[in-house]
Parts: structure tokens; C-alpha cells; sequence
């Protein structure tokens, strides 16, 4: 068992003359897988492809990291508000996941229709890639030692350097915290898994699992949330993103509550039983069936039959008999293509000679033979 988790000696990582942040490298790492397994379910539920998942998380990451950014410093303007130039230091860490939840599902509903992609589709696919991509950049806290817990001496504890310490209350040297960072990485993990096995064994509509992501998430953060002791305001005895939580929670809820109740306009995807209110079956009634082939057969009798004209009928017809050179003009009055004119070879029915075989054909008076 561990005697405690110690924290990094440094939140930079250095490779050759590149220095770079261990906060950036694990949102980065983050976002790439969770790229390539959104990438990958796309193809799965044939909805797109890889190239089309990699053209929207341009847009639609760049998207979530500045409404990420925008509400930290919202939430935070005390902060900010004497020094501006801090805004863009996103690699010091300050990213509200709230705000890059709903940004980044805005510009990645708008780039998805764009290319025509189901958007409810799409977001089903994303849910379980944007927990992978949480829990993966979530590391980032542990590297710049903040969004700690707690004070504990579970033998989980996360150490922490005296200068990171909370300005109030004051805490001894040596004193070890709650791992927020690793509680909520797992609790991410798990909830991408428990996303793929819901898709896997069930059929859910459009929106539903992200829904699901949406429930889950805010659920696990409410919890979490409540073991922090950064700087943070405060309502009604609850952080502020303790009441963020609420709201999620109740509005992926209620979102699916009305999906399932709400009758099937739009086919559920995946491969096991349907969830409720995700009915796909398109069995037909045998009545409705008998009824609609007594209709089809009432149709075909409506349909007008040549009706034969009586010999009376025929009688009263003022029109003169139509003769046999009207027949062959057209209405051009361009003769017809049969010819009428006596030919030298012709065969008089009278001058077949006996031995005509049977399989003689004698060419009719006037017409070519026809090979």
C-alpha cells in the first residue's frame, strides 16, 4: 500500500532545448485519443469517417478549450480583473469543464450538420471519447499540484508542496490532501466504459447517451466538488460548481425522460434490446394489413374497363367507314411503308407446286420476307 502519492518535482517536461508544460502535454494526449475513439465510432455506426472526426475536433476542441477558459475566468474574475494578461495563460491551469461542455458542443453540433452528419448521432458517438479525454487530461491538476482535496491520511493521500498550499486555512509542511484529480480521472474512466457497454448491449435514440454522459458527469463532480478546498464562491452552503452540477444532472434527466416517452421519430442505433421509449418495431397489424388490401382491391375496381359498343351504337355513328387507303396514310398523309404494287415474282396461291416442302414460306402478295 502506498504511504502517500508524492507530486512531481516540476510541472514542465523537457526535451532537449523544448520545454514544455505537463498541464498542456495531458490536455493534448487527452484530446488525441479521445479524437481517435470517437474517430472510430463514427466508422462503427457508419455515420463518417476518421478524416471527417478529425475536421470536426479542430473546430469544435478549439471551441471547448476557450468556453473552458471563458468560464474559469467568469467564475474566478477577482482573479483577473488587475491583470488581464493572464486571461491567455491557459497552461497555468484555470479551465471550467462546464464551460467547455457547452461551447464545445455548440461549435461541434454546427460543424457536424454542416457536413451532414446526424448531429445526435454524432453526439452519441463523441459521449464516451470526451470522458476518455477527461480522465487522460485531468493529470494535468496533478502536475501543477492544484484541485486538491481535503486534508486525509488515507494511504491514497496526494502530497503537496508547502508553496501550493491553500492561503487559508493554514496547513502544516508534510500535511497530504484528497487526490481529487485521481478520483475524478477514474470516476471519468468508468464512466466512458459504463457509456461503450450501455451502446453496446442496448439501443439508444439520438442525444441519449450523451445525455447519459451529461448525468454522469455532473453527478460524479457534485461529489467530488465537495472535497476541494481551492478558493471558490459559495451558495446556500454549495460551491458554485456543485450548483453547475445540479443543473446538468437535472437537465440530462429530464432530457431523458421526455426521449423515452416521447413516440420513435428517428431510428435507435446499436445492437441489443431497445431502452424505454426506444421502440424500433416496425411489426405491422394484421388487420390494418387486411384493411389496406380490401382498399387496393375497391381501387382496382374503380378503374374504367373499354366498354364494347352495342350494334345499335354502332348504327347511329354518323361517321363514314374508314377505307383501306385512309388506313395506309398516315396522318401526314404520307403513304405507309406497305407496298401495294403487283410484283412480276409474286406466286399465285393457285401455282404452289406440289413438292413444296413444309418448311416453304410463300411471301404474302405485296409484303418483304423478314430474315
Amino acid at each position: 500500500m502506498f504511504a502517500s502519492i508524492p507530486s512531481p518535482s516540476s510541472g514542465t517536461i523537457s526535451i532537449g532545448p523544448l520545454e514544455l508544460t505537463a498541464y498542456g502535454l495531458c490536455i493534448a494526449l487527452g484530446v488525441i485519443v479521445g479524437v481517435w475513439l470517437a474517430g472510430r465510432r463514427f466508422e462503427e455506426k457508419g455515420i463518417g469517417t476518421r478524416d471527417d472526426m478529425s475536421s470536426i475536433a479542430v473546430g469544435a476542441v478549439l471551441a471547448g478549450v476557450v468556453g473552458a477558459r471563458l468560464y474559469h475566468v467568469a467564475t474566478d474574475w477577482e482573479k483577473f480583473e488587475d491583470n488581464l494578461g493572464d486571461i491567455p495563460k491557459i497552461w497555468e491551469g484555470g479551465l471550467g469543464i462546464p464551460g467547455g461542455i457547452l461551447l464545445g458542443t455548440l461549435v461541434g453540433v454546427w460543424l457536424v450538420t454542416r457536413r451532414g452528419i446526424p448531429a445526435g448521432l454524432a453526439a452519441n458517438a463523441a459521449a464516451p471519447a470526451i470522458a476518455l479525454a477527461q480522465a487522460i487530461g485531468r493529470w494535468g491538476n496533478y502536475f501543477n499540484q492544484e484541485l486538491y482535496g481535503k486534508p486525509t491520511a488515507r494511504p491514497w493521500a496526494l502530497e503537496i508542496d508547502p508553496e501550493n498550499f491553500p492561503a487559508t486555512p493554514s496547513y502544516l509542511p508534510g500535511t497530504t490532501f484528497h487526490p481529487t484529480f485521481l478520483y475524478e480521472s477514474i470516476w471519468n474512466l468508468l464512466l466512458g466504459g459504463a457509456l461503450l457497454l450501455i451502446d453496446r448491449k442496448f439501443k439508444v435514440r439520438p442525444w441519449q447517451l450523451f445525455a447519459m454522459y451529461v448525468v454522469g458527469y455532473g453527478a460524479g463532480r457534485f461529489f467530488i466538488e465537495g472535497l476541494r478546498i481551492d478558493e471558490a464562491k459559495e451558495f446556500g452552503g454549495l460551491r458554485l460548481n456543485q450548483w453547475m452540477s445540479i443543473v446538468i444532472v437535472v437537465a440530462g434527466l429530464a432530457y431523458l425522460a421526455w426521449s423515452m416517452l416521447r413516440p420513435a421519430d428517428e431510428p435507435a442505433v446499436a445492437g441489443g434490446p431497445a431502452l424505454v421509449g426506444a421502440d424500433t418495431d416496425t411489426d405491422t397489424d394484421p388487420e390494418a394489413e387486411a384493411g389496406d388490401e380490401a382498399h387496393e382491391a375497391d381501387e382496382a375496381d374503380d378503374v374504367d374497363e373499354p366498354v364494347a359498343e352495342t350494334a345499335s351504337e354502332i348504327e347511329d355513328d354518323d361517321e363514314p367507314p374508314v377505307t383501306a387507303d385512309e388506313l395506309a396514310t398516315t396522318d401526314d398523309d404520307e403513304p405507309a411503308v406497305v407496298d401495294f404494287d403487283d410484283r412480276d415474282d409474286e406466286t399465285e396461291p393457285d401455282e404452289i407446286e406440289p413438292n413444296a416442302g413444309a418448311n416453304d414460306v410463300t411471301p404474302v402478295s405485296g409484303v418483304d420476307r423478314v430474315d
